[in-house]
């Protein structure tokens, strides 16, 4: 490569367009321009007619010219040390032959100094820097001498200058014109380099993470060529042919499944039974942009099966280590009490005793009430409810057991809205969030007020209390286990209200103080399957 001979910072290196090969072709034009000057000398003698003709001077300088170019392509360049001295070097001699050959051949009106324009863009483009502009001086001084030896030797016309000086103001304009565009295409290809460098990169790390996804993953291209594929696509379909190419020869009930889902535009998720396999496949088809196709992601369930069994039995442990601590408090107490019992005499004492053993044998039973509910969670039945009505009815079997709370439940129904919802675990979520609110609201009348709305696609369930609200320090900790700040609660009745929501495809959140608590039910108006059609509605 050469090397810059300027000051030129955006092209610090030589020949940045074709590299060495780019001289190559300047050696080789040169030849060729040498070679048909030859011929036309030494091919047609005499033929050649210009005004003030030197045959002599000009088949000796013709000869010249090619001997030079041949030696060159040979490599007798190569003798200099770099390749700016190599270019600098023929580009200064192709400017002396051109200019000899015009003074022979009789000034300007053989054409031939338009032929430095070829040489000064060659130089130009292959070079950098000053040397372009360096180039066109030269030429341009060039050709003034042979103008100024054509005045002095055969007297021509002194105007033949002012054809000289147009003609330098073009060489210098080639020069620029073409410096500054090879600069323009030096930092485009540099450009283009780097953006092929970390394209290529981003390739590697595409590959490598869908080399190393747990999930099968299939590019599929609008004819259903298989453009790219990774191992766990291969283990979960087991291709029919050593070397698949179309999507039907991994497997043709995938490719069947694909093509009788509608709509290909959007993103499509559905279940694949294999014959081969020992677990359905879930596949999910997103498409991959605008030029078609389709990415495919293959989920075994087994293994998803599998790995939610281990998230429950690491949360069961973490629940049963919770309370075996919750347990062993009242266990504690119960004991300690029998024993006082057993030696106290007073009755007074005795019916205190006896309320311990009751209360904390209360406090346990409320807790395997709520652990077994919360076994319920992966038997949910959902229904579409109307809530209500639902709520009103529930409402009346909870004053059923304290009778004051008809007073203090204020409930606000707008229009008819429906909810998504397995009937038992509504009713046990309702009555925790119902249970926690009259603990902390006041004995008002319209201390609780329950707010039922719909939106388009979730219907709303809002419990509010008048009471002193959630402090910010257990905000974080509401819907954790075992975590309380009533004497006499479990600590599950939030943690629990919120696994049966998810359990429902719903979402139980704290909203905010407004002021006492705001907690939000948000549920599905809709099966999860397909959009409610007016039937299936089912009442209180």
């Amino acid at each position: 490569m050469l090397t810059t001979a300027g000051s030129d910072g955006a092209a610090a290196a030589a020949l940045p367009v074709a590299g060495v090969s780019s001289l190559r072709y300047f050696n080789l034009y040169r030849l060729l321009i040498a070679s048909v000057l030859v011929a036309l000398v030494f091919g047609v003698p005499g033929e050649i007619s210009f005004a003030d003709y030197r045959g002599a001077l000009f088949a000796s300088a013709a000869r010249g010219y090619w001997v030079f170019a041949v030696c060159v392509m040979l490599g007798a360049d190569r003798l200099l040390p770099t390749d700016d001295a190599r270019l600098t070097a023929g580009v200064l001699a192709d400017i002396f032959f051109l200019t000899l050959l015009t003074y022979a051949g009789g000034g300007l009106s053989t054409g031939l100094p338009f032929m430095h324009v070829v040489v000064l863009a060659f130089a130009a483009l292959v070079g950098q820097g000053r040397l372009a502009v360096f180039y066109a001086a030269v030429a341009s001084l060039a050709m003034l001498f042979q103008q100024a030896m054509q005045w002095v030797t055969l007297g021509s016309d002194a105007g033949g200058f002012v054809h000289v000086g147009s003609i330098s103001i073009g060489f210098f304009a080639t020069a620029i014109a073409v410096r500054l565009l090879a600069r323009r295409v030096i930092a485009n290809e540099s450009l283009a380099r780097e953006r092929g460098r970390d394209l290529a990169e981003q390739v590697r790390v595409n590959e490598r993470v869908i080399r190393d996804m747990d999930d099968g993953v299939l590019v599929v291209d609008t004819l259903g060529h298989v453009r790219q594929a990774n191992p766990q696509a291969r283990r979960l379909l087991d291709p029919l042919m050593p070397r698949p190419v179309m999507l039907a020869d991994y497997s043709p009930a995938l490719a069947a499944a694909m093509a009788a889902q509608a709509d290909p535009d959007r993103e499509r998720v559905f279940v694949l039974d294999l014959p081969s396999r020992p677990a359905a496949l879930r596949v999910r088809c997103v498409p991959a942009g605008g030029a078609g196709g389709h990415l495919v992601f293959i989920e075994d369930l087994a293994r998803l099966r599998e790995q939610a069994r281990q998230i429950k039995l690491a949360a069961l442990g973490r629940l049963t280590a919770s309370m075996a601590h919750e347990i062993r408090n009242p266990l504690a107490a119960i004991s300690q009490a029998a024993e006082l019992l057993q030696e106290e005499r007073r009755a007074e004492t005795q019916a205190r005793l006896t309320r311990i053993i009751g209360d904390n044998a209360q406090r346990l039973d409320r807790m395997v009430s709520d652990v077994l509910e919360l076994g319920r969670r992966d038997r949910a039945e959902p229904e579409l409810l109307e809530l209500g009505s639902y709520v009103r009815t529930f409402v009346d079997e909870f004053a059923m057991r304290e009778p004051g709370v008809r007073a203090r439940v204020h409930i606000e129904t707008g229009v008819p809205a429906r909810i998504w919802f397995d009937r038992g675990h509504l009713h046990q979520v309702l009555w925790n969030l119902l249970g926690n609110a009259l603990r902390f609201a006041g004995p008002d009348d319209g201390a609780v007020r329950l707010t039922v709305s719909a939106t388009e696609d979730a219907t709303l369930l809002d419990i509010v209390d008048n009471g002193p609200g959630v402090s910010d320090s257990a905000r974080a900790h509401l819907f954790e286990p075992f975590f309380t700040t009533h004497s006499r609660g479990t600590g599950l009745g939030l943690y629990i209200a919120r696994e049966l929501s998810d359990a429902n495809g719903a979402a139980l959140d704290f909203v905010d103080n407004s002021p006492g608590a705001h907690f939000r039910l948000r549920g599905l108006n809709r099966s999860l399957d397909e959009s409610w059609n007016g039937g299936g509605l089912s009442g209180s």
